[in-house]
């Protein structure tokens, strides 16, 4: 018998995703040993008012209809936008999910007219920086930041 077909969508943020939002990024941060910061606070229990009221997209990577991977988009005073909150579940690695999130990401961001997406990291985050490479994002020289785990910084001209 055929093996049933996984249903993987892309979509827009919706009030019923909250608790996904919030679970899967507080579930990488703690694996990879960080801390959640005043901005990872504010935008994981506020993201309407953190994130989509001032023009950012939040996308939902869903399988089978269930939350298993997400992405933000927040916009930027240069018009550019920033990537963050880019997580995966474990078990839904290897689907091309976060390839697909940004996809989405880069999408809303050239319809907007952007003249580029801008993302900060960490070095320890090697599968992510790799995944970042692949899709075109180079590195830039360090600059302040909100976020105390960072120390990659890394942008894509269109």
């Amino acid at each position: 018998m055929p093996t049933p077909e996984l249903v993987i969508t892309i979509a827009p943020y919706r009030p019923d995703h909250a608790a996904a939002w919030r679970s899967l990024n507080e579930d990488w941060l703690v694996a990879g040993g960080y801390v959640l910061e005043a901005k990872d606070e504010l935008v994981l229990g506020d993201p309407d008012g953190a994130i989509l009221s001032k023009g950012g997209h939040i996308f939902i990577a869903e399988r089978d209809g269930a939350p298993a991977g997400c992405c933000s988009l927040m916009a930027m005073d240069d018009g550019g936008y920033e990537v963050g909150k880019m997580a995966v579940l474990e078990g839904a690695r290897g689907l091309n999910l976060g390839l697909r999130l940004l996809e989405a990401c880069e999408a809303a961001a050239r319809s907007a007219g952007a003249p580029r997406l801008y993302l900060e990291t960490n070095k320890a985050q090697t599968h992510a920086i790799a995944l970042y490479r692949r899709f075109g994002f180079t590195d830039l020289p360090p600059r302040p930041s909100p976020y105390a785990r960072a120390d990659v910084w890394m942008e894509k001209r269109f």
